[in-house]
């Protein structure tokens, strides 16, 4: 099994499409490594795990925790580590953060949203040693709604230059998110680094899914996100057994209890 590394993600652009998904845990992460080019440590666990509203209210210890998690229990599969709200407000602090991420979880790469305005921040840590994805098209820890971003022209430029400028910045790969497909796919043939789309088409480099969401765990059903699982159904069908066996007392039973 060896493992993926940045420079083996750059190879397979236009070649072999890329996989990604999220973990935040020790199984899902140990599983995904079986399959996966990329594991995010997503602070989509904000509203997976601990039932917050929006990602601006992950912090970043929680964030390492989870990081650390997933990066012990993995073996082959590039980590990398999404970086929460407010802790790359400008260069320095981005890099102070970074650091300290890299050093606690020992996560491969971080991952950065915005465009233009994050473009000094992405040049200013990949020139020191620190590995950044980039993330344009919806931004998840600034956007007030979630819908599709690039249907109007001036979006359209905005969100192709956005990611024609992190692609020239040192950025390893973009995620592009919840786009128009021919915005998806035009951003594809300009970058020189692969593109990982979340509703944006299969004309990006790769792919990437919030695993609750494609397994059946969260109540997140966007039209972007194919269900290979209902889990939450097998859950609850598994829990509501146990009560059952407990009330009628037919759990523990013989096999069950130490003689």
């Amino acid at each position: 099994m060896q493992k993926v590394t940045i420079n083996k993600i750059l190879k397979k652009k236009n070649k072999i499409p890329i996989t990604c998904l999220t973990a935040y845990s020790k199984t899902i992460a140990q599983i995904a490594d079986k399959y996966c080019d990329i594991i995010l440590v997503g602070d989509s666990l904000g509203m997976v795990l601990y039932g917050m509203k929006t990602t601006r209210e992950v912090k970043i210890e929680t964030m390492i925790l989870h990081g650390k998690t997933v990066k012990n229990s993995t073996k082959k599969s590039l980590v990398v580590f999404d970086m929460p709200y407010k802790t790359y407000t400008n260069k320095f602090v981005a890099y102070k953060n970074a650091r300290k991420v890299i050093k606690l979880t020992k996560c491969d790469a971080i991952k950065l949203e915005g465009g233009k305005k994050i473009v000094k921040i992405i040049r200013y840590l990949t020139k020191r040693g620190i590995p950044v994805m980039g993330h344009v098209g919806l931004l998840p820890q600034t956007s007030t709604n979630f819908k599709t971003k690039g249907k109007n022209f001036a979006e359209k430029k905005q969100i192709f230059e956005d990611a024609i400028d992190v692609s020239n910045s040192g950025a390893f790969a973009i995620v592009i998110e919840c786009v128009p497909e021919n915005l998806a796919k035009k951003i594809t043939k300009n970058v020189s680094i692969p593109t990982i789309g979340i509703g944006a088409s299969m004309h990006c480099d790769g792919q990437i899914l919030v695993t609750d969401d494609m397994i059946g765990l969260s109540d997140f059903l966007p039209k972007f996100v194919k269900q290979y699982s209902n889990l939450k159904k097998v859950i609850e069908k598994c829990i509501k057994n146990y009560s059952e066996d407990v009330k009628l007392r037919r759990f523990p039973s013989s096999k069950n209890v130490y003689n």
